[in-house]
Parts: C-alpha cells; structure tokens; sequence
C-alpha cells in the first residue's frame, strides 16, 4: 500500500515539474504535494527562472537576479554579458569602434566585422569629406579672388573711363566728352522741337591772379570755380572745361531766358563764394559769360550746329570782357551770322580794304 502511494506521489510531482517545464502559465501545487518542502523549492526555483528567461525574452536585462544556483548564474552570466553587449552597441553608435564581442560566436564574428566595416566606411567618408571640404574652401577662396580681381578691373575701367572723360585738373566733363554729349542732347531737342542754350565762361584776371598767387592757387581757383559751377546747374545740364580759365554750359530745353538766368547763377555763386588759399586767406573772383540760343535744328549736322553756337557764344563773352567783366551777355546766333556774312561779303567786294 505504501509503494503503491509512494509511486503515485512520484508520479503528481513528475507531473507537476512537467507542467512547470512546458506549461504556458504557472500551475499550482497539487494539494496532496502540498507540504513537500523539496517540491515546494523546486516550483519557487522553476517558477523564478521561468520569470527571468520570459523577461530576457522581451528584452528586458535591467533587473536583479537573486536566485543562486547553476541555472540563475549562468542567467547572470549570460545578463551581464547581455548588459555589456548594449553597451558596446551605444558605444559604437557613438563613434568607437574599437569594441569587439567575444561571447556570442558567430554573432560575435559578425558582429566585429561589421564594426570593423563601419569604422573604415565612416574613415573613409570622413577622408572624402575632408577632401571636399578642402576643394570647397579652395573654390570658395578662388572665387573670391576672382571676385575681387572683377572688382578691381571694374573700379580700374571705370577710373580709366572716368579719366578719359573728365578734365583731370577740375573733375569736369573735357571738351571730347562734352561735344559727345552734347550733340545728343541737340538731337533729341531737334527732334522734340526744344531750344537749347550754351554759355561760355571766363574767369576775369586770372592771370593776374596766377602771377599774384601763383600756378598752384589757380588750379585751386579753377576747382573753385568748376565745383562752383557745377553746384548751380541742374541733372540735364552739361559742363565742361573748354581751355585753360575757359568753361562751356550746354542747357537742354532752355530758351535764352532760360540760359541767362542759369548763367548769371552760375556767376553769382562764384563771385559771392571766395577761393580759399593755403594760408587759409579768402580771394573772391569774378567770371563772365557769354550766352546764346540754339534753335531747333534737325536740317544741319549737330557739330556744326554746336560750333556756330559756341563761335557766337564765344563773341558774347568777348563783349563781357571789354564792357567791364562780371556780366552775362546775350546774343543771338543769327545776328551774329549776319554779321559774319556781312563782313565776309565787304572783304570779298572791289576796291575793299584789307584790314
């Protein structure tokens, strides 16, 4: 009889560590094992490694192990080097890629190797991105260079074209640029049917002046005079410096009022504003002008137009001269063509005297 129950205690308990091993959910003790001490440890044991083996299985190495024994150490070995192989992985995702797996077998192989490719991927990457970084630098540095030679030669043509164009004493337009300039705007008048008018200047005892003061104060006077000038014209007028004390004013669409009242402007910011010596002493000077009209023309060549207006503006300035300086004179082209004519017609008569 007690075999016979022996043999079916065994068999309860075999039945029990079977369920333990391979049942889905813990069972329970069977009541008539329930006060089996060894069995009870083998259930607790069976059920703890379960518990492990369950969380190792999600992924979860961050808890303690308590048990003792063979299976819960090697657990912890197997935990602690679990732990060490996600280290190693941060580590790596860091950037050091001198960590290498020895625990695993073939996943350690594996593993190093592909640390091993990453680090000379990454290196060589690294290299490429060096080499691009410097050849950027370099086209970037190229570029600027490039840059400022454009720079350069655009300030050097535009000072050399500046210098063609500009009388290079007074900063005003020279006598080449000034007929280019305005032969256009006595176009564009002839086309739109405006007079024009054009002044000559002089500044009056300039070379009293230059013997008084000397060379160097008369280039000063004639910057004097040429900013001046400049100062009192408006954005469509045009300046140039003629000749020596000589200065020319073209003034688009303005009639011979128009052009006398620009001119004695002209003469009386200059009279009224002295030339400053080195020595710090105020010289006023004076000026006189010679204006005409340009009539409309589109029947005669624009050079030919604006030498006859500056020959007659000229003849206004001689009378300014002679009839005590400081003045603007008028006159009108056709009078003074008609005086031309006429002294051309007595010289060419018989019996004329030459004069």
């Amino acid at each position: 009889m007690d075999d016979q129950r022996n043999d079916e205690t065994l068999s309860l308990a075999l039945d029990h560590i079977t369920k333990l091993l391979s049942s889905a959910a813990d069972p329970s003790i069977p009541a008539e094992l329930a006060g089996c001490d060894q069995l009870q440890f083998i259930h607790s044991y069976v059920v703890s490694i379960r518990d492990i083996l369950s969380r190792f299985a999600s992924g979860d190495f961050s808890f303690t192990i308590t048990d003792r024994g063979v299976l819960a150490g090697s657990l912890k070995a197997l935990q602690a080097n679990l732990r060490h192989l996600i280290w190693q992985v941060k580590q790596v995702e860091g950037g050091d890629f001198s960590q290498r797996v020895r625990f695993l077998g073939e996943f350690s192989e594996s593993f190093n190797s592909m640390v091993v490719q990453l680090d000379s991927a990454l290196s060589a990457m690294k290299k490429k991105e060096e080499e691009l970084t410097d050849l950027s630098d370099r086209l970037q540095e190229e570029v600027r260079e490039r840059n400022n030679a454009l720079l350069a030669l655009e300030h050097s043509e535009a000072k050399f074209r500046y210098l063609a164009e500009h009388d290079p004493l007074t900063g005003v337009l020279n006598r080449r640029s000034f007929f280019g300039l305005a032969e256009l705007e006595l176009r564009r008048n002839a086309m739109e049917n405006n007079p024009s008018s054009l002044a000559m200047l002089d500044v009056d005892h300039f070379k009293k002046f230059n013997d008084t003061y000397g060379h160097l104060e008369g280039d000063k006077a004639l910057r004097h005079v040429a900013a001046q000038g400049k100062s009192s014209l408006r954005q469509s007028d045009i300046m140039s410096r003629f000749g020596g004390e000589e200065f020319v004013f073209l003034f688009p669409h303005a009639d011979l009022n128009q052009g006398i009242t620009a001119a004695e402007r002209i003469r009386t910011v200059i009279c009224e504003h002295p030339v400053v010596l080195d020595n710090g002493k105020e010289v006023f000077i004076t000026a006189s002008l010679g204006v005409v009209r340009i009539s409309p023309n589109t029947q005669e060549e624009e050079t030919k137009q604006l030498m006859r207006a500056i020959s007659a503006a000229d003849q206004a300035l001689y009378e300014a001269k002679h009839t005590g300086r400081n003045k603007v004179v008028q006159v009108e082209m056709d009078s003074i063509e008609a005086q031309l004519d006429h002294s051309l017609e007595t010289t060419a008569s018989p019996g004329a005297t030459a004069p």
